[in-house]
């Protein structure tokens, strides 16, 4: 140490605990600024660059940017909002491996035969996967007419979240219902999306509100394991449809009913429905399943009736 208290680059490497390499790189970047030139040209550094430094090789064992450190120096509130970027980075890269990981299992614990086609589905599929393409898929199937706060809630509950830590099952669920979004039309079964109605008197935000809240009403029975039965969800049901095209709840309805749903039915749907279920938990049933546990319902009713 000089006689000003100065000190130069490999005393300062020596108190801090590392190479003159590494001082060096840091203070080349700006991370480290020298006090002063030897006349030699030699740099010197400050008593307070031990400390510095030292916290620039704490930073730097969390793998923390060069840039963030450089943040984090410069303004003592950044380390919070760096601490929060890097986490969730670090949640982005391992929920990818995670992913990876159960892919990989996937490939490995099955036939040579099923392989080149699990291989082509889950190939078109980012690790970890988004929803955009499910999201898609939703706003072509809806009528154009809803409104937006309507679309959000539909959006929430059908389209469902990949699991943080996925099962090599829900893996492959996930990608066949990514590629059943993303086709054109899917093979063997020429769907498009529902056309437009034709009933004048229909009001398709009366038909998704009412179903909705029907949704709710069921949603105890479900999660139970309870069979479809009469009562305030189906009646709520029920009058969905009908208040969406400017009819009563009346038994001849009813029947009108379970004939249109039973027509409008489609295996597209099913097998969405199904994949979605795969990716669901007991406590969160999937639209499909409401859907299915009130027209099961419905038609219940209607043999009761008949009886």
């Amino acid at each position: 140490m000089s006689d000003d208290g100065r000190l130069s680059i490999g005393e300062l490497a020596e108190h801090a605990g590392v190479t003159v390499k590494t001082v060096r790189f840091y203070s080349d970047r700006g991370l480290l600024p020298e006090a002063a030139r030897s006349a030699g040209g030699h740099r010197r550094y400050g008593p307070e660059a031990i400390d510095r430094l030292r916290l620039i090789r704490s930073l730097r064992t969390l793998d923390l940017p060069v840039t963030d450190i450089d943040r984090v120096l410069d303004r003592e509130d950044a380390l919070e909002d760096v601490i929060a970027g890097q986490l969730k980075e670090l949640g982005s890269q391992l929920a990818a491996m995670r992913w990876r990981q159960a892919a990989l299992h996937l490939l490995r614990d099955c036939t040579a035969e099923e392989r080149a086609d699990r291989l082509r589905v889950i190939g078109t599929v980012a690790a970890p996967p988004d929803t955009a393409a499910l999201a898609r898929f939703w706003r072509r199937v809806l009528p154009v007419r809803l409104p937006a706060r309507m679309v959000s809630w539909i959006l929430d509950a059908a389209v469902p979240q990949p699991p943080a830590d996925p099962t090599p099952a829900q893996v492959l669920a996930f990608a066949r219902l990514h590629a059943l979004a993303t086709a054109p039309c899917p093979p063997g079964h020429g769907w498009r999306p529902p056309a437009p109605e034709r009933d004048p008197e229909y009001r398709p935000a009366v038909l998704y509100d009412g179903l909705g809240e029907a949704y709710q009403l069921v949603a105890p029975a479900l999660r139970t394991g309870r069979a479809p039965h009469e009562g305030e969800a189906l009646d709520c049901f029920v009058s969905a449809y009908a208040g969406a095209h400017g009819a009563r709840d009346t038994p001849a309805f009813r029947r009108r009913l379970s004939l249109r749903l039973d027509r409008s039915a489609h295996p597209v749907m099913d097998l969405y429905w199904q994949l979605a279920a795969e990716l669901a938990t007991p406590l969160e049933p999937t639209l499909g399943a409401a859907q299915d546990w009130l027209r099961t319902a419905l038609d219940t009713n209607l043999s009761e009736q008949h009886a």
